[in-house]
């Protein structure tokens, strides 16, 4: 498995980044592209990196929000054949609260309505090609981090913290174990890690690669998260995005060289 980062907030020498993500996977065969990023950036990045969208074989939306999914449409126009993988409860409702104002930062409104020919709504877990996942959270009463974030839902006209339902993990069965992509692990690194484990009890977790929405913790949440990463045993990490300079700096000093940094251009291989 081959992972290249097409957009993330660190830029490259060459190469621009934004707030967002799109990371290309090369998978037995078979090419997954995660997340639009926030624009139509991804497109002109793709081409820079020698990556042709045309020929991706399946597409994932990692969770409801405007930076991972702004680019979808361009992607419909690039790609007639790949299908984009979205959990059921992914529509156009999510909102940030500050204040009495809630702001949209959720998926172009009507994009499910407009390609729902090339659209799949998974539930429970899926496997999209061999040995290639996505699951959902399992995790209970993560409206209380929703409430914490000041992320809302509306449904029926009501508010609900958000409980990320609408959020999923791609997870990869490598020769190293399993590999996580969570693009901002809104419902906790290690929470998502410990889904994972307990979804694949016999098989070993290897790392997780996404962001962890840091940019808004102290440092003493952070630290509690890093010890609770090494406490699930995996040896890969790397993270960017939401996390931002201060939520790296500081997992670094918790999790040394299993850390890497996520930015544009970055590719790994396992």
């Amino acid at each position: 498995m081959k992972y290249t980062v097409v957009v993330d907030n660190i830029k490259d020498l060459n190469i621009p980044g934004e707030w967002g993500l799109c990371i290309y996977i090369e998978n037995a065969g078979k090419k997954i592209l995660l997340d639009t990023g926030a624009s139509n950036l991804f497109e002109k990045n793709a081409k820079t990196l020698g990556i042709d969208l045309s020929e991706v074989d399946y597409a994932v939306l990692s969770h409801a929000h405007y930076d991972h999914a702004n680019g979808m449409e361009r992607f419909f126009e690039l790609n007639k054949k790949a299908n984009f993988y979205v959990r059921e409860s992914c529509t156009d409702n999510c909102y940030y609260k500050i204040g009495p104002i809630r702001k949209y930062i959720g998926i172009p409104r009507g994009i499910m309505e407009r390609f729902e020919n090339r659209i799949i709504i998974a539930g429970g877990r899926v496997e999209i090609t061999e040995g290639v996942y996505l699951l959902p959270h399992t995790t209970e009463n993560l409206s209380d981090i929703g409430k914490r974030e000041r992320m809302y839902r509306r449904i029926n006209k009501k508010w609900f913290a958000d409980d990320f339902s609408h959020e999923q993990s791609l997870v990869i069965d490598t020769d190293k174990g399993l590999v996580i992509f969570n693009s901002c692990s809104h419902g906790g690194a290690a929470n998502i890690i410990n889904e994972v484990k307990r979804e694949f009890p016999d098989r070993k977790v290897y790392g997780l690669i996404g962001g962890f929405h840091l940019y808004n913790k102290s440092e003493k949440e952070i630290t509690a998260l890093a010890e609770q990463i090494k406490e699930t045993g995996i040896r890969y990490v790397c993270t960017g995005h939401c996390s931002k300079e201060i939520g790296y700096n500081v997992l670094h000093n918790c999790l040394g060289n299993m850390l890497h940094q996520l930015k544009v251009g970055l590719t790994c291989e396992f």
